[in-house]
């Protein structure tokens, strides 16, 4: 292997020989057989527990481990840390042996797939896995290619063949693969095929797609190969009978498999602050580790040397220093469950589930593609709660990507294919006004909808201009044609536009048939007409046009263009004015075309609430300034009452600096002034200036920005200056923009804000966007599965955005947070517990539990319960939160989960482990049984404070669930049982007589839970422990209600007036009434909090009784998720500022 490695390194170019194994061999290329499995039967164990020991959660429990099997320093038994380890390690093992057994699977089915292979001058059948490189292969028709081939010859003319690249970038439209002419002769004679000799010289295996270099020598002659003569592994023939290719690449080494490298690993900021504290943990264990060892040591030296004569030590056998050297060990050992092992498995268990409900929700379901949402990771779901920045694309993402024909200039003639009033708005068709009939034209499209006739008049009466301009549009394209079973004609197409183009030409009578790689034939109103394909320049993301040459039959040699307005005459050298007039002379203007594609249905809904849950989105789009302008406004992330939009178009790093500093100084002069007398109140955001001094900045302000004064903006010394304008404002849209630099503009964020990203998108060119954010969502749609496969979260339309944050974000960052702060509170009470007792145990190192309580309480006790709500507690309903996107708002402030929360939780158990230590004690002090017996001893002691523990932490548990299910009823009660019905087993005399080294406590519980003072023991300690709390809660919620807790009262007060409304007559119901039920209005009641944001005079005073609870809402939590109310009217300026 490290050979094989070896010679991959230093191979910089392939040599293959046709039809030689033997030659080819020697180079010892890989086989065909593909390995995306881990382990094997053998190597399952040693390299599963290699990986797993990597993690430092694990090898820490090792370690501990390996400390508890030294009898000086243990008090515990191996089994207390080695049970929660192997059940953890284990079941990863399984979850890791199931994922490699399924990929496993998938290796043998593809493996095992058939080709046919030409050997010995025959074709055979043989599997995939034992194809060589060198080997001649047949394909057929929709059969996958078995590895990256040169194409030799084909079915169709010129050695043409088509293939489908779905898995490879997503795309399903058809792309063309054209044989050299000296290989398509070959045809399909088998004899010829086995006689072909040709060695190909080509560049190293690698990962680029759109790329290949290689020379084919053959017949003293040498060809060159590119990227049309290559059909890579993982492509379907289409629309081709068979085709011939010969094996360049196999395994491992073809462009698909050189492409499924490791997706970079993301963590949540959650993730990152649990490190954080799992570390001042350690380090707090640390020190509770010296505080004992020094007791210990302290206490030998005064006290324990009383017991040595008794103890028939020897002097100096054992000094103090070197007992509290290994008292600090073992105490480490004993605390070691204030960070147990099962928070992490318990931490992905909840984050499963949460992965589940999405993938669920069947109201993220898109029926019209049978698509539902898809959680692509397991790891960032409570990341979906705390979203502030959103970077979107345009195009079918905001957008349907399904271009609609709508109008075109021809000859400075507008030709509307719609239907408009005077004021240049849409209007209702009527009979007067009907559409173009084109059924009379049986290849026309049926859902092209066009309203103006006189274009078809023109095209009757022989306008040469708009035959001209309709020509340019049935020729000047990539679209290949085939017809279906019905002979039907039927395009492929690379863009939605261009389909768009080409089928209006096809629809007024100028109809693409087909091409040939050196013709296209079109049908000109009825009419075939061949013209000979001179030059073919496609479009890219330079260039920005397309451009053929064609020769028509009268033998004028013709350039026909279509691109970006100005893109043309912007390539020219201002020094080449001859050259410009020149081609003035023989360009000539044809037209130009509008194409409608339509805003996504609810994206203005989504944005709208997505931006009063505090959220900024982006629009970065490759679309021109006019175009990502208007559809700003049309989905509402510009709006009129913005104070300000501000559009940067400098072309050099001086005019761009320039413009932002007077947006800037514009911006605050704005701020600081007065209109009609009123000042203005808004939503107030911080700028940073250069400075360092804050300045207070009221108002909605936008900035829009174009690609190359992007460039100059993401320099190192602009980039600030950009962000600190950008941040401030509200919305940003960036237009004419390159897939690197929507990338940057993400990372640019990342690195400059402590904000947590999102970008979402739909294409090839949004994958690196979709990468560098801290979530990537990608959208299925016209522009296939390439963003979906790069992606985090797969959804099938722009609307399920608001869904996906607002309720399964909320409540998964919601329940991780109660996760943690209960795990982390559970666990300090349970612990240090054994610190308060050292103090009165000699610093010996005694646990003040039964060791099997110490095994059980993480695993069995306490697990489910705690479980149970992460997975599935609600503060507020589905409907609450999509109707209150303020609730979102703590997740963006991380309120709910922080160092502060930390530490109140520490506090918390501290006080928890005090009572439930201090209470036992006392009352255990000096005291007799009810029959006048002795009970005051250690192991009835223990079994009070561990039953006190379990009852006072299933209280606690049930206090912070919000939303109760049977599974919680089940989970937290069933638990409780199971620790009585596990205690009275394990100190039962049956098991005693089995084990008796393992279970001392022999009839134990039984005797002291017949004891009533126990159960008055238990039950101060609990009141004691858990009244606290109560207190607290009961007088926040009353005094300083938080807007859930509102809502949440609201939610009961309904619930119980249901019964009564269910009650009243039919007849009594009014119109009224139907006010109160905020949430069955469309925009919910968040207005009614923000009233000013979308409004621009006072709301009227609330009427229903929601509305007034929300209206008069005065708490901290509450002030903070509502935005001040008051805007004056009669503020008047300048909307838009274009510097």
């Amino acid at each position: 292997m490290m050979f094989c490695n070896e010679k991959k390194l230093l191979e910089v170019e392939r040599v293959v020989k046709a039809n030689d194994r033997d030659y080819n061999e020697k180079f010892q290329y890989a086989d065909n057989r593909i390995h995306t499995s881990k382990y094997n039967i053998l190597t399952f164990l040693p390299i599963n527990l290699f990986e797993q020991f990597q993690r430092v959660a694990n090898a820490y429990f090792l370690f501990l481990l390996i400390l508890q099997l030294i009898p000086e320093i243990s008090s515990l038994t191996w089994f207390t840390t080695i049970v929660p380890l192997v059940l953890v390690i284990s079941m990863t093992a399984v979850k890791d042996a199931t994922d490699d057994f399924f990929r496993h699977k998938s290796d043998n089915q593809v493996n095992n797939r058939q080709s046919e292979v030409l050997i010995n001058s025959k074709l055979q059948n043989e599997k995939w896995m034992n194809v060589k490189v060198g080997d001649i292969i047949k394909l057929e028709n929709n059969q996958f290619v078995a590895a990256d081939l040169l194409l030799l010859s084909s079915s169709e003319p010129h050695g043409l063949c088509y293939v489908e690249t779905a898995e490879l970038d997503g795309e399903t439209n058809l792309k063309v693969r054209q044989a050299l002419p000296v290989t398509s002769e070959l045809g399909a004679d088998i004899s010829s095929l086995a006689k072909f000799d040709g060695i190909v010289i080509c560049e190293a295996p690698n990962n680029k797609l759109d790329r290949f270099s290689g020379v084919l020598s053959w017949k003293d002659s040498k060809h060159t190969l590119s990227n049309q003569k290559i059909i890579l592994r993982g492509c379907v023939l289409r629309n081709t009978s068979w085709c011939f290719g010969m094996v360049l690449f196999a395994g491992p080494d073809t462009k698909l498999m050189q492409n499924s490298g490791k997706t970079k690993f993301k963590r949540t900021s959650i993730d990152r602050l649990m490190n954080t504290l799992v570390l001042w943990i350690f380090g707090f264990l640390v020190c509770l580790g010296i505080i004992l060892a020094v007791g210990n040591s302290i206490w030998e030296s005064e006290v324990g040397n009383q017991f040595r004569t008794s103890l028939f030590w020897r002097e100096g056998e054992k000094s103090s220093l070197f007992s509290g050297f290994l008292t600090f060990w073992s105490y480490v050992i004993i605390l070691n469950t204030l960070v147990p092992i099962s928070l992490y498995v318990s931490v992905e268990v909840i984050r499963l589930g949460h992965s589940y409900f999405i993938n669920w929700d069947r109201k993220m379901y898109y029926a019209a593609k049978a698509m539902p949402a898809e959680a692509r990771t397991t790891t960032l779901n409570e990341e979906l709660g705390q979203i502030e920045y959103i970077f979107s694309d345009k195009t079918g993402t905001l957008t349907q990507n399904i271009m609609t024909f709508k109008k075109c200039s021809i000859n400075g003639r507008v030709y509307a294919g719609e239907v408009l009033d005077d004021l240049d708005q849409k209007k209702e068709i009527t009979k007067k006004k009907e559409a173009v009939d084109f059924s009379g034209k049986s290849k026309s499209e049926r859902t092209l909808h066009f309203f103006d006739h006189s274009l078809m008049e023109s095209i009757e009466l022989g306008d040469p201009k708009v035959h001209e301009f309709l020509r340019l549009l049935a020729l000047c394209h990539t679209v290949m044609s085939e017809e279906d079973s019905a002979g039907q004609l039927v395009y492929q197409v690379q863009s939605p536009d261009e389909g768009a183009l080409v089928t209006a030409a096809r629809n007024f009578g100028f109809i693409f048939k087909s091409r040939t790689p050196e013709t296209i034939t079109i049908e000109e109103l009825g009419t075939p007409v061949t013209y000979q394909l001179l030059a073919f320049l496609d479009f890219n993301n330079i260039r920005k046009r397309m451009s053929v040459i064609v020769r028509n039959p009268e033998g004028q040699i013709k350039l026909y263009s279509k691109g970006a307005d100005t893109i043309l005459f912007e390539k020219l050298h201002p020094s080449n004015e001859d050259l410009l007039s020149l081609t003035s002379d023989h360009l000539s203007l044809l037209g130009a075309t509008a194409v409608e594609d339509k805003l996504q249905e609810g994206v203005i809904e989504t944005i709208t609430s997505l931006s009063l849950a505090n959220i900024k989105i982006w629009i970065l789009t490759g679309d021109k300034q006019e175009t990502a302008i208007n559809i700003g406004y049309a989905c509402n992330v510009l709006t009129d009452a913005m104070d300000a939009v501000f559009v940067i178009t400098g072309n050099t790093a001086v005019e761009v600096r320039e413009e932002l500093r007077k947006a800037k100084e514009n911006l605050l002069g704005q701020n600081t002034s007065f209109s009609n007398g009123h000042a203005v109140y808004e939503n107030k955001q911080r700028l940073e200036l250069d400075s360092g001094a804050g300045e207070t900045v009221t108002g909605e302000y936008a900035l829009v920005i174009n690609g190359h004064s992007l460039a100059h903006a993401l320099e190192s010394d602009v980039e600030k200056d950009l962000l600190e304008l950008a941040c401030v404002c509200k919305t940003v849209v960036c237009c004419r923009v390159t897939p690197l630099q929507k990338a940057q503009v993400v990372e640019l964020v990342k690195k400059h804000r402590n904000a947590v990203t999102l970008a979402i998108g739909d294409g090839a060119n949004d994958v690196s966007m979709i990468k560098s954010a801290h979530i990537g969502i990608g959208i299925s749609g016209q522009e296939g599965l390439q963003a979906v496969l790069a992606s985090d979260y797969a959804l099938a339309q722009f609307r399920y955005l608001q869904r996906l944050l607002l309720v399964h974000g909320r409540w998964s960052y919601y329940r991780m947070c109660k996760f943690l702060c209960y795990f982390f509170y559970k666990n300090f009470a349970f612990t240090l517990v054994h610190f308060w007792f050292a103090f009165y145990c000699g610093f010996s190192a005694q646990t003040v539990y039964d060791q099997w309580f110490i095994t059980l309480f993480n695993i069995v006790y306490t697990s489910l319960p705690v479980l149970a709500m992460g997975v599935f507690d609600q503060d507020v309903s589905e409907q609450n939160s999509m109707d209150c996107p303020q609730l979102y708002e703590p997740g963006q402030l991380n309120l709910l989960f922080n160092k502060r929360r930390f530490f109140i939780c520490v506090a918390h158990g501290i006080y928890t482990s005090l009572i439930l230590f201090f209470i036992p004690y006392g009352a255990f002090y000096n005291v007799a049984a009810e029959d006048g017996q002795h009970i005051a001893d250690y192991q009835s002691f223990a079994v009070t404070v561990a039953t006190s523990l379990v009852i006072v932490v299933s209280v606690q548990i049930a206090l912070d669930t919000s939303y109760w299910t049977v599974v919680n009823h089940v989970f937290i009660w069933g638990s409780v049982a199971t620790y009585f019905s596990i205690l009275l087993a394990m100190h039962s005399d049956g098991v005693f007589g089995i084990f008796p080294r393992q279970f001392p406590f022999v009839g134990n519980a039984r005797r002291s839970l017949s004891q009533k003072f126990v159960w008055l023991v238990v039950l101060l300690t609990a009141v004691t422990s858990v009244m606290p709390v109560v207190v607290f809660r009961f007088l926040k919620m009353h005094l300083y209600p938080s807007l859930s807790d509102q809502i949440r009262r609201w939610q009961k007060a309904q619930r119980k007036e249901r019964p009564l409304r269910s009650r009243r007559p039919q007849t009594r119901r009014s119109s009224s009434r139907r006010s109160g039920y905020a949430f069955a209005h469309q925009e919910g009641y968040g207005e009614l909090i923000t009233s000013g944001k979308n409004m621009r005079a006072k709301s009227p005073a609330p009427t229903s009784g929601l509305e007034k609870m929300l209206y008069s809402n005065t708490s901290w939590i509450g002030n903070l998720c509502k935005k001040t109310t008051d805007v004056v009217s009669g503020f008047s300026h300048d909307k838009t500022v274009k510097l």
